[in-house]
């Protein structure tokens, strides 16, 4: 193991992150503390060694003083040698291991330990949690927090104690030659805490509000990048620039209001820096002329005056952008912490699928509302049956869907999967067992390889390509070159798959449905993206991934249904009809009527709504 590898970056938080900022940097920095500690101990060495260094400039210039200027050499040799070992081998070696330190082994390794833990808990989050919000802004918010508390720390190990120790040590210098000079000293302390007491909770609060403005521009411009189609489309580039124009508004004024406040802090700054010299040494030379101080305890109040005076202005600033990310790091806090809506049971058990029987026994979900959703679904689907589910937009098919693979908790009553309740499995176990196609078939912005295998991560180059061949889809992958030059299985798709056609898409999400194999399969209009002439030569491929399996369809074209087992009509959240399809054409109801209609040349049973 190396240096660099003392923090293991990517551990895991055990519990979730708190709400409140002391308590959260505490989560986010456990396991880093054995290299914190270290790092801060060298910075405090560092800063004390700059009150030596003054130390040693007024005891040379008194020693000097002291002897002839042809034995000065000869008399005071083995402290000169001292001096000199201090100033080039002492000094030097300790800055550079506390730079050591600091850059190799903490900087790069908290930021990435922090990072990991705020990510992995942003991926717990419900669906809902990022419906509601941008996924720019939640994407900038987990690097904001991460880097913020990441410059924190450094600043602190870096200067702020380095600060801490020289001011200390000038104190102890000072009081040493005079304790009047000292008293001057702690009032000017004083008053710079002062300063500071008052500019940097306004500094901190503009800052957040700053953070926030920004985080709002990242979040409208990944918006409209990312819909970028549909505004060409619908030509609306200037609307997007006005809403793009209103946020970056709102981000200036913040801006400036932090401005107006960082220009006021550092012209105080700079006018109490100015008088610390002024009072040290003034006063250092008025004892002097008394015969209280000697030349050399001159030369070291000076040297100190002028160095916690230049010090002053970096170390305040390093204050101001302490103060600053603070403000981000709640920011981030309030973004991103909110508790888990949706958990795994305590105790909860992996899912064991031995035969793939689903069942909805009285479920109500209304999304919180009081209608909607779906309501008194009693459901039983036995092992290896087919199952279509048919209704107009709204009757709650996407609900039943969501409700299986617990995107959301079930109201009323529960699901259970070979007798067990869906919501006392653990999630990752229930979404393992179930395949699914849906109509927005989702692409990373990765190879093609990669896509596919996201199915099975551990799948071999064969399997991926038997997978592809049954979807359908082996020969235009192989047929696919990015703007890298990269080829077939290599290539990448672009974000959100936005470089393949519907059908292509599809048919990749096909094929990584097919190389996971999961027990349950789920198709949520998996082939209305395809031309009939598609559709049909992957048809075979869709019976033989269905053989064996329990198969929930989501379909609006009724004719991708007409062999399923049984085919379940939803309306208004509840189940009207169920059958095979040629019993329910007998039944002459709601199913009938979407059949004739699409018979008659409408898409889909959306247009029963219309019609009606």
């Amino acid at each position: 193991m190396t240096l660099s590898d003392i923090i293991d970056p990517f551990s895991r938080a055990q519990t979730p992150p708190p709400r409140t900022l002391g308590r959260f940097v505490l989560w986010a920095l456990k396991g880093a503390w054995p290299v914190l500690i270290p790092a801060a101990l060298l910075s405090t060495l560092g800063g004390a060694f700059e009150v030596i260094t003054a130390k040693l400039l007024g005891d040379v210039i008194d020693k000097a003083l002291s002897s002839d200027a042809q034995s000065v050499f000869a008399d005071h040799w083995p402290f000169l040698l001292f001096a000199a070992a201090f100033f080039v081998l002492v000094r030097p070696v300790t800055a550079g291991l506390s730079a050591f330190v600091q850059s190799v082994i903490m900087q790069p390794n908290v930021f990435n330990l922090i990072l990991s833990r705020v990510h992995r808990y942003t991926l717990g989050h419900s669906v809902t949690f990022f419906d509601n919000d941008f996924a720019g802004r939640i994407s900038q918010k987990e690097m904001q927090t991460a880097r913020a508390l990441n410059d924190v720390i450094s600043e602190v190990v870096q200067a702020i104690l380095f600060a801490l120790a020289s001011v200390a040590g000038s104190l102890l210098l000072v009081g040493s030659i005079d304790w009047r000079i000292a008293i001057g000293l702690v009032l000017w302390v004083g008053a710079y805490a002062l300063l500071l007491r008052y500019f940097m909770p306004r500094i901190r609060k503009r800052s957040q509000a700053r953070a926030s403005a920004r985080a709002m521009v990242t979040g409208q411009l990944v918006d409209t990048v990312t819909n970028i189609k549909t505004v060409k489309l619908f030509a609306h580039d200037e609307f997007e620039d006005r809403a793009a124009l209103e946020a970056m508004s709102t981000y200036r004024d913040r801006f400036i209001s932090f401005g107006h406040v960082a220009s006021a802090f550092r012209f105080w700054l700079m006018t109490l820096a100015g008088t610390l010299p002024v009072v040290l040494i003034g006063t250092a030379l008025a004892f002097w002329s008394q015969g209280f101080v000697s030349a050399g305890d001159i030369a070291a109040t000076g040297a100190v005056a002028i160095r916690l005076s230049q010090m002053t202005g970096w170390v305040s600033f390093t204050l101001m952008g302490i103060y600053a990310n603070v403000g981000e790091i709640e920011d981030g806090i309030r973004t991103i912490t909110p508790a888990h809506t949706l958990l795994d049971a305590p105790g909860a058990a992996p899912l064991e699928v031995s035969e793939g029987r689903i069942e909805f026994r009285d479920v109500g979900f209304a999304y919180g509302r009081e209608s909607g959703g779906v309501e008194h679904i009693a459901l039983d689907i036995r092992p290896g049956e087919k199952v279509g589910i048919v209704g107009a937009s709204g009757a709650g098919k996407s609900t039943m869907v969501a409700l299986l693979l617990r995107l959301y908790d079930a109201e009323k009553g529960g699901i259970f999967i070979d007798g067990q309740k869906v919501s006392e499995v653990t999630q990752e176990s229930l979404r393992r067992q179930i395949g699914m196609v849906t109509q927005e078939t989702a692409m990373f912005n990765r190879s093609a390889l990669d896509n596919i295998r996201y199915g099975r991560p551990d799948a071999t180059m064969e399997d991926v390509i038997a997978a592809a061949e049954k979807a359908e889809a082996h020969e235009f992958i192989l047929g696919l070159q990015d703007h890298m030059g990269r080829e077939g299985y290599e290539a990448h798709l672009g974000e959100r798959g936005v470089k393949l056609s519907g059908g292509q898409r599809q048919r990749i999400a096909l094929a990584r449905a097919i190389l996971k194999d999961a027990p349950i399969l789920v198709l949520d209009e998996a082939t209305s993206a395809l031309d009939s002439e598609v559709e049909a030569s992957i048809q075979s491929a869709l019976e033989r991934v269905m053989a064996g399996k329990t198969v929930l369809a989501v379909a609006h074209r009724l004719s991708t249904l007409s062999e399923m087992d049984r085919i379940i009509v939803l309306d208004h959240g509840h189940i009207v009809e169920q059958g095979t399809h040629d019993a329910l054409l007998a039944q002459d109801g709601l199913y009938a009527r979407y059949w004739n209609r699409q018979s008659g040349g409408f898409v889909n049973p959306e247009a029963e709504e219309a019609a009606e």
